[in-house]
């Protein structure tokens, strides 16, 4: 039975990649022509373009996101979204769903990737890790997504966590961009995507329901950067609770 499992989860991987590959090439196009627009107009087109395009892939893979306390969100109001990241399985769901135009912070090594650059690079702040001058050129990208009232969809836990128990530590970033551009922040979890795309196997997949749950979002007016690290812990704090108490009830 295990073996049959494991021939399944390499069959099913390579129909999702299929399929991501041919929705991709029809979405191509236009997501080219609109990464020649400035922001705030290209998030703004882009955004609907992705929705689409995920609302029919997902269920094309079998794995429907549903979507909890979008309503929190309100009108005219931009947010840091800061959501937990467990697997790759995370990035189609995440940016998508967010109600409304939003940017990301994305790692440049995948933008240099044949045609799915083009689309990475125009929904996304790129940062070279490895170099101080692209993650102090980032924040400043990141501040000016904020002024244009574009949300920010950030993953404070910095990398995949693959112990399946839990938030790892949060890094400083998202709070203190939130800070200094005095905007609320809006967590959310995401549910079950580990079990799509487990970080502990190579190219393998089940199908799965997933859900993306916002909570009540925490204003950061009147904040300092002297309370970015009170903020993190207690952001993490609320974002592990939810976790863990719904994790089994999704």
């Amino acid at each position: 039975m295990k073996l049959l499992k494991n021939i399944g989860g390499y069959i099913f991987a390579t129909y999702i990649a299929i399929v991501f590959v041919a929705t991709m090439l029809v979405v191509l196009l236009p997501i080219w022509i609109i990464s020649f627009f400035p922001e705030p107009k290209r998030a703004q087109l882009l955004h609907p373009v992705f929705r689409v395009w995920m609302a029919v892939y997902m269920p094309l893979i079998f794995c429907p996101v549903r979507r909890k306390g979008k309503e929190k969100f309100a009108a005219g109001e931009n947010y840091v979204v800061v959501i937990n990241h467990n697997s790759f399985m995370d990035i189609p769901v995440s940016s998508p769903w967010i109600p409304g135009a939003n940017k990301t912070l994305a790692k440049i090594e995948i933008s240099k990737m044949p045609l799915f650059g083009i689309i990475y690079k125009t929904g996304s702040i790129l940062v070279d890790r490895k170099s101080e001058q692209s993650r102090r050129n980032s924040f400043a990208q990141m501040q000016d997504t904020l002024e244009k009232g574009i949300h920010l969809c950030l993953y404070p836990e910095g990398t995949r966590n693959k112990s399946g128990v839990g938030l790892q530590n949060f890094f400083d970033g998202a709070f203190t961009t939130a800070v200094k551009g005095q905007k609320p922040i809006m967590p959310g979890i995401i549910f079950n995507t580990a079990r799509v795309l487990p970080a502990n196997k190579t190219f393998w997949a089940s199908p799965h329901s997933i859900d993306f749950h916002f909570l009540d979002p925490i204003p950061t007016k009147g904040m300092t950067i002297e309370d970015v690290p009170a903020l993190k812990v207690k952001v993490r704090e609320i974002m592990e609770k939810y976790y863990t108490e719904n994790k089994n009830k999704v």
